[in-house]
């Protein structure tokens, strides 16, 4: 099946689901354990944003215009070699197609980005700008925008992929509440439709398998296939 051809699969099982079953609970609403989690997030969350906008203010206020700093050198090999690191364990992730993939996409993506942005930062008013610029504009920033794009790609798959899952989970669960009990609303338990995103079968992120049709969900597709999934949609809807 095509990525379009999933995606109205997807949509027409919610549809399904919507009109001849109640909305699935929400965990985060039923599950103490998790509702509590959630709120001791959110504060922590909020506490860290006041902290931050102050240190900000604190620093803007005292920090001086120039600065010598030590360990110049090992502070950018150091760096580069994260980076090294991070473009390998994403090369073994892609070779691998494991559903840490993600993950790593945007760590790579965002320290692309951080060394675009201290590179042009660091080099203002000296002769090295238009190097680091040109290297911010043609190299790091346009892999960080493919890392970034790959990784919102792959995805989106594991969520379609997930709410196919769910859905099943959810029909096999009213099959069985139909043959032990004929009365009582029909609702899904939110242990097995809420909570299979966490659990997977149990495995971790780095040997999970990636979701969908795994990499083919990230990569550029051509012109005659946006065509031919044109032509499928427009098939379906006449």
């Amino acid at each position: 099946m095509s990525e379009a051809e999933r995606r109205e699969l997807a949509r027409l099982l919610a549809e399904v689901d919507e009109s001849a079953t109640p909305a699935a609970p929400d965990p985060y609403r039923i599950d103490p354990s998790l509702r509590r989690e959630r709120r001791l997030a959110l504060l922590v969350a909020a506490i860290c944003c006041v902290i931050l906008a102050g240190w900000i203010v604190v620093l803007a206020a005292t920090l001086p215009h120039r600065f010598d700093a030590h360990h110049w050198r090992a502070v950018w090999v150091n760096f580069d070699i994260l980076l090294l690191a991070a473009f390998a364990a994403t090369a073994w992730a892609i070779w691998r197609q494991r559903q840490v993939l993600i993950l790593l996409l945007a760590i790579t993506g965002t320290m692309l980005c951080c060394d675009a942005w201290f590179d042009v930062g660091t080099s203002l008013a000296t002769g090295g700008i238009w190097i680091s610029l040109l290297s911010a504009v043609f190299a790091e920033l346009p892999l960080a925008f493919l890392a970034f794009a790959g990784a919102r790609r792959l995805l989106r798959a594991t969520v379609a992929a997930g709410i196919l899952a769910g859905a099943g989970i959810a029909a096999g669960s009213r099959t069985q509440a139909g043959r032990t009990a004929a009365t009582g609303p029909d609702v899904p338990d939110w242990a097995q439709v809420g909570n299979w995103g966490r659990s997977c079968a149990g495995q971790s992120l780095s040997s999970a398998p990636l979701a969908g049709t795994g990499l083919d969900e990230a990569l550029p597709r051509s012109r005659a296939e946006r065509q031919a999934d044109r032509a499928g949609q427009a098939r379906q809807s006449a």
